[in-house]
């Protein structure tokens, strides 16, 4: 096994779902195989926008795609993809993260390894590259986000430094990879992004509400639960105010493939669809970030209409 890098771009001819499959030519075949039940991590080109380094993911197994034209899919672990935090770039005080695509004097390589679109990762730069993206102190920086900070404690702290080529006061791959399987921790970087991609507004009812301290009231749903397979992208992920999202899970409401929302009308009250539920979701901005829509048809098919009625 090896951790390794996958290039994919938004706008990618391959049939790629980061959280599911990453579809690549036999060319590539060797190195993927060799991450399989291993962890990789997602890049994004320069040519295809700003987020460089942006989720991890573990890989399951490598297998032909159906049509038979020597492609193959990379299928991802269910619950393994999580997105970053924040994005990482590409380079820190000019020198790539990755070993492989630095020169002896630390400046970026040209050619070679920079264009591959699967390359091998070392557990050092994995460690690296994943602690920014998701900081050990995620889960103490939520808890006090909207509570007063001591004067002087940073919010964040990144973890490493370059020293010369090299970085130190990283954690381990080995400790890297339990915060990232660690489901409370994953419950907080999914909801910071959820609630960020819909800018702390209900998707349903599109009201934004905070409470005394600021603190947003929407939470983050999955689509797809966990347990039944989901993942923790933000495309299988709705922002919803706690009753909505109780709706939600409980399959009184669901979303229609146009993004109008359908509510089982024999089991809400007409009152609270009239208060709470517009006709259509409030979806984020960047097109990216909306409802996958098989996400979407596996709710309907698997949850909306099966919950018991409203209680009067």
């Amino acid at each position: 096994m090896t951790k390794a890098v996958f290039l994919h771009r938004a706008d990618s001819i391959y049939d790629d779902a980061p959280d599911v499959r990453y579809e690549f030519p036999r060319t590539y075949l060797k190195a993927v195989r060799e991450a399989v039940g291993d962890w990789i991590v997602y890049y994004e080109p320069v040519k295809a926008g700003p987020r460089g380094y942006f989720a991890v993911a573990k890989v399951r197994e490598v297998v032909e795609s159906p049509p038979g034209n020597g492609m193959y899919w990379a299928m991802i672990a269910p619950a393994s993809y999580l997105e970053f935090d924040s994005f990482v770039p590409r380079l820190i005080a000019g020198r790539p993260l990755e070993t492989a695509l630095r020169e002896p004097d630390g400046t970026p390589k040209k050619g070679g390894a920079v264009q591959l679109a699967v390359r091998r990762l070392t557990e050092t730069d994995f460690a690296r590259i994943v602690d920014m993206g998701l900081p050990g102190d995620l889960e103490s920086v939520e808890a006090a986000r909207y509570n007063v900070v001591p004067p002087g404690v940073p919010a964040s702290a990144q973890g490493f430094a370059f020293k010369g080529q090299e970085a130190f006061a990283a954690p381990s791959a080995r400790a890297i990879v339990e915060r990232v399987e660690r489901r409370p921790y994953r419950d907080v970087a999914f909801r910071r992004k959820v609630r960020e991609a819909y800018g702390y507004r209900c998707a349903v009812s599109g009201l934004e509400l905070r409470n005394g301290g600021g603190r947003p009231e929407v939470q983050a749903a999955h689509i797809i639960p966990v347990e039944k397979g989901g993942s923790d992208s933000v495309r299988n992920g709705l922002a919803l105010s706690g009753t909505l999202h109780w709706m939600f899970d409980r399959g009184l409401i669901s979303v229609a493939e146009d993004h109008s929302v359908l509510v089982s009308h024999n089991k809400v009250p007409g009152d609270v669809v009239r208060r709470l539920v517009g006709p259509r979701l409030h979806l984020p901005q960047d097109e990216r970030l909306h409802p996958h829509p098989e996400n979407l048809r596996w709710h309907r098919e698997h949850v909306f209409g099966r919950g018991d009625p409203m209680p009067s």
